[in-house]
């Protein structure tokens, strides 16, 4: 049996992986789909002060808590960075590393520095709509892409009521890793989705480095033909690949 902790992207929560997780347990194993603070159901407790910091050290938290090990830590988008750090701060917990269609932060690195075309945008709209702080989320399609990838008439408008504001220092706080030896001995795998319409590709073409990374082992890289929620709109197919990890000896509990 393996432990999945699957943690949601930016402006989305815990009910991002409402799809995914069911079939993870129907499989036999233990999976966790945490809100990060200030999101989803916890939109309630979001303030200018909820960064990447109060989102790791809050994860850190129910892994000691729930004594969990052994983890399949998955990060969707905004995650990528959350589960790095996560990793880094209890790598002894971690037997695998997923990213879903984002990237590997580097030490010292924020968002801001990885996509900053995009979180100046925020920075926009939190200006005008959030007080300074509190970034509102994309509610309408982005072009032929739809809304994070999202097409499907019903899908879409039930995404778009889901999705909550997200605090801008989320997104400019840098991270620090303690760990960086233990973090590099920890496997890899990207779980990329190769849809999302013009604009998102657009995005993505913006960034400082390669999405997935172009030095990435063929066996360490799988490929989804779907847009960035691949969770909403490829369930079945994310979550086989997650189950493929599943098997191998280092995330077995």
């Amino acid at each position: 049996m393996a432990t999945y902790l699957l943690v949601p992207g930016a402006f989305h929560g815990g009910w991002a992986w409402q799809r995914v997780a069911p079939l993870l347990s129907a499989a036999g194993h233990r999976v966790l789909t945490p809100s990060l603070v200030g999101l989803g159901e916890r939109a309630e407790s979001l303030g200018p002060e909820v960064g990447l910091g109060t989102h790791v050290q809050d994860l850190v938290e129910l892994v000691r808590t729930a004594e969990l090990r052994d983890l399949v830590l998955v990060g969707h988008s905004y995650a990528g960075i959350v589960i790095t750090a996560l990793a880094d701060a209890l790598p002894d917990r971690v037997a695998e590393l997923v990213y879903v269609d984002t990237f590997v932060p580097r030490d010292g690195e924020a968002v801001a520095d990885i996509m900053a075309p995009m979180v100046d945008a925020f920075a926009a709209l939190a200006a005008e709509f959030g007080d300074g702080w509190r970034v509102p989320p994309q509610t309408e399609p982005m072009g032929d892409g739809g809304l994070y990838g999202v097409t499907d008439e019903s899908d879409l408008s039930w995404l778009a009521s889901m999705l909550t504001p997200q605090s801008l220092k989320t997104f400019t706080e840098p991270m620090v890793l303690r760990n960086p030896d233990a973090l590099q001995e920890i496997p890899v795998t990207h779980i990329h989705c190769t849809g999302g319409g013009a604009e998102f590709q657009a995005i993505r073409a913006a960034m400082p480095r390669t999405l997935p990374p172009a030095d990435l082992p063929a066996e360490r890289l799988k490929l989804l033909p779907t847009g960035h929620d691949c969770m909403i709109t490829m369930p079945r197919e994310l979550a086989g690949h997650l189950l493929e990890l599943a098997a191998q000896p280092s995330a077995a509990s």
